[in-house]
């Protein structure tokens, strides 16, 4: 009797099953928030600029004009011409600095300077043929098939050689295919803010984006 009731006094309690941890939203909601607080900023500097602060200009100038060179040059594919242009880039930015108002994200506006002049200047037939190779973040999402972190010379050349060919591959696409292409996936805008650069409707850039990621599988299929 007293170890029947002994044993029920000290009776351990079951272990309970350990809890599986559940995706934390925080996460996504910290990356949703500085990209809130990215956009805003943008605004709030050129907001200032609007009011004559020349300093919030030149925060503007050092944000952005790295990606906008770098737009340009794959359009263009001459690092002189992306340099002058993205000159006039800012240049225009400035200039409109009195009217501007924050409808629209400042990056989808840069971007659609910068996308007209890189469109003018190559419908106006000053396209140069460079011999410069491309950097190497045109490969971005390009897995490179190296598993020495040293690669070989001989695996430095094969790298070389699709390197190139898939600059021949982006180069070869009609302008405004380039441009969204480069868009979309080298600068991560999504087909909203792409149709807006363009002055198009959103099902056009996919009709767009389409043909040229078809046309690009097929002229570089026998790289997969």
């Amino acid at each position: 009797m007293t170890a029947d009731a002994n044993t029920g006094q000290d009776e351990v309690p079951a272990p309970q099953p350990h809890s599986i941890p559940q995706p934390q939203p925080e996460a996504r909601v910290n990356r949703d928030m500085e990209a809130v607080m990215a956009l805003e900023r943008d605004a709030e500097l050129m907001l200032r600029v609007r009011e004559g602060d020349e300093t919030s200009f030149a925060l503007l100038l050092e944000r952005h004009r790295t990606p906008v060179v770098h737009f340009l040059y794959r359009m263009v594919l001459n690092q002189a011409v992306s340099e002058e242009l993205a000159q006039e880039v800012f240049l225009r930015v400035y200039r409109s600095r009195t009217t501007y108002e924050p409808t629209a994200k400042f990056t989808t506006w840069l971007f659609r300077i910068a996308t007209h002049l890189a469109l003018n200047w190559i419908r106006d037939g000053k396209k140069e043929k460079g011999q410069e190779s491309l950097n190497e973040e045109l490969l971005e999402g390009v897995e490179r098939q190296v598993a020495d972190p040293q690669p070989s010379i001989e695996q430095e050349l094969v790298y070389q050689v699709k390197l190139q060919e898939v600059r021949k591959a982006v180069e070869a696409l009609p302008p405004k295919q380039r441009a969204a292409v480069l868009m979309h996936k080298y600068q991560g805008l999504g087909y909203a803010e792409i149709a807006r650069v363009l002055r198009c409707s959103e099902s056009a850039v996919k009709s767009v984006l389409f043909r040229a990621y078809e046309t690009l599988r097929s002229r570089l299929a026998h790289m997969a």
